[in-house]
């Protein structure tokens, strides 16, 4: 079950940039995510690992309530971002996605050129006031997802007709033009080459000493190689979560053990 060793042997609830308390996600009577509780560390990489089907994309979606656009989703329980709960009236769903960013799996550049697909949440959030200021602000996310010096000479083309890897460090540039403070990322390799997963990899390392960075992988040696804290998912339920090598080498549920060494999945 779900007890409080899932807590303890993951972030400190003091150094926590997301708190989740009881959350439970049913689709219509589907009951997806069971009475999950975890801490998110600050400027850490936490990985989401499971089985296909687990429930680690749908409690992923939940940190920045993507699932708001599902009628039959409901969400119970307390998520909170640096104290403050995101699911109160009072919270702007749109202004929750500028400080918690989402990178999906498959890339999904808009139908614009490689500017405009960056300068498109700085505009929408009016962060820039001038178009120098934009200028830098896009040349900066440009910068963050490794892919200017590709793309500085020809901002006008459109963001698809780059490759695939590319496409997909132009949405981590677009996605981290608003300055999020927490960025999700839902298998963000699983449509790439090994060489575009490296790049994007690499990236992922630089991306968390300005940002608190969630993944989805399906990859535990990806999990391996690029989070500190690693949460394992399994029918629902998170089994455990805790320091990656620790969950990797010497994890404490037999189910966790199972999924690792290969017998479950």
């Amino acid at each position: 079950m779900n007890d409080m060793r899932t807590i303890e042997r993951g972030a400190k609830s003091a150094e926590a940039k997301v708190s989740a308390r009881g959350v439970n996600v049913h689709y219509g009577d589907t009951h997806a995510i069971k009475d999950v509780n975890v801490d998110i560390a600050n400027n850490n990489v936490t990985a989401f690992i499971g089985p296909s089907g687990c429930g680690k994309s749908t409690f992923l979606r939940c940190l920045n309530r993507m699932n708001d656009t599902i009628d039959i989703c409901r969400v119970d329980g307390s998520i909170q971002l640096d104290g403050e709960n995101i699911y109160a009236k009072s919270v702007d769903p749109v202004q929750l996605r500028a400080r918690v960013g989402m990178v999906f799996q498959k890339p999904n550049p808009f139908p614009k050129s490689i500017y405009d697909n960056v300068a498109y949440g700085p505009r929408i959030h009016g962060l820039a006031r001038s178009k120098s200021e934009l200028d830098d602000i896009v040349e900066r996310a440009l910068r963050r997802g490794a892919i200017w010096n590709e793309v500085k000479d020809r901002l006008d083309a459109p963001g698809t007709g780059l490759s695939g890897g590319q496409q997909q460090r132009l949405c981590i540039a677009r996605a981290v033009a608003t300055e999020p403070e927490v960025l999700l990322m839902d298998e963000p390799c699983s449509a790439l080459d090994p060489i575009a997963t490296a790049q994007v990899e690499e990236l992922i390392d630089e991306l968390r000493q300005n940002f608190t960075v969630v993944i989805v992988t399906h990859s535990m040696q990806q999990a391996a190689r690029v989070s500190q804290n690693t949460a394992f998912f399994h029918l629902g339920e998170l089994v455990e979560f805790g320091e990656t090598g620790t969950i990797f080498t010497n994890p404490e549920d037999p189910r966790t053990e199972s999924y690792i060494t290969g017998r479950i999945g």
